[in-house]
């Protein structure tokens, strides 16, 4: 789900890192969050921030880490009613200069990849002197949003069940977004 840029982009340098890490902080404004609802399908998003650290990995490597939290509101899939609900996720990345070698070495007997499902991710490669880490905090954050929320109270009528009305608040909410009557 890669884009070009995300609205939270915080390019940090990784070029000399202190050793305790790198501090960052992404705090959304008003557009960012405007765009961050559009882009997740989400009614909006009322309040996003990334708490994360970013620290070296290995010899030439990079590691990020830390949570990002929101505030949204999504539709109900029943009733299309607004629902609010919390993201909170752990944001934990590993990274790799594009010619390092420790990169390269999982995969040094062709046609032959060993892949633990239980285990890490296998880091992901950068070139440069910068990582995106606010990009990486919002894959996160759409990982943490709920697919298909629903209202604890909402039921689907199946055909006879509304009481003898002949439209039931799901498809009276239907015609008026298509526009039909």
């Amino acid at each position: 789900m890669r884009r070009e840029t995300s609205p939270v982009s915080f390019r940090a340098n990784v070029a000399r890192l202190p050793a305790k890490g790198l501090p960052v902080v992404i705090e959304a404004d008003a557009n960012q969050r405007e765009s961050l609802a559009a882009i997740h399908h989400l009614a909006s998003v009322e309040r996003y921030r990334a708490e994360l650290l970013v620290t070296p990995w290995k010899r030439n490597g990079v590691k990020v880490s830390g949570f990002v939290e929101a505030a949204i509101t999504q539709e109900c899939v029943v009733t299309l009613d607004p629902i609010t609900a919390r993201v909170r996720e752990a944001v934990d990345g590993l990274f790799l200069p594009e010619d390092s070698k420790l990169g390269r070495q999982g995969f040094n007997n062709p046609g032959e990849i060993v892949l633990d499902p239980d285990g890490p991710d296998s880091p992901e490669t950068f070139s440069g002197d910068t990582i995106d880490v606010g990009a990486l905090a919002e894959e996160f954050f759409g990982l943490g949003i709920d697919p298909y929320p629903r209202k604890a109270d909402a039921t689907v009528e199946g055909p006879g069940e509304t009481d003898g009305a002949p439209d039931g608040p799901l498809q009276q909410k239907l015609r008026k977004l298509t526009g039909k009557s």
